[in-house]
């Protein structure tokens, strides 16, 4: 899989046929929301939950898709299985943008 970075702004990952774009600055406000209280600022990480910040887009979609789908994977399943329900995949894409994007 390759990546392309557009600048500070977004992130595309060419996934076979199509493009999944993110945008770092959605990403880092949706992180905001709810991410930030147990991965910390800019997905460093606390406590039993793991660093994210500078992870690989295709491994951060991934798991945002298996916990999407209600599959455990993790002593935090349970939450993060809630917290990932509601996203869509335009949100995912921002998300896996904004964490990657942190070094």
């Amino acid at each position: 899989m390759k990546g392309l970075k557009l600048g500070i702004v977004g992130f595309c990952l060419l996934l076979s046929n199509s493009a999944l774009c993110g945008d770092i600055d959605a990403g880092e406000a949706r992180y905001a929301q709810n991410c930030g209280n147990c991965h910390g600022p800019a997905g460093m990480g606390l406590a039993s939950y793991p660093k994210l910040k500078g992870k690989e887009i295709p491994y951060l979609i991934d798991r945002l898709n298996t916990y999407r789908a209600g599959t455990k994977i993790g002593p935090n399943s349970d939450l993060m299985i809630m917290m990932a329900q509601p996203l869509s995949d335009v949100e995912i894409a921002n998300l896996a943008a904004y964490l990657n994007a942190q070094k």
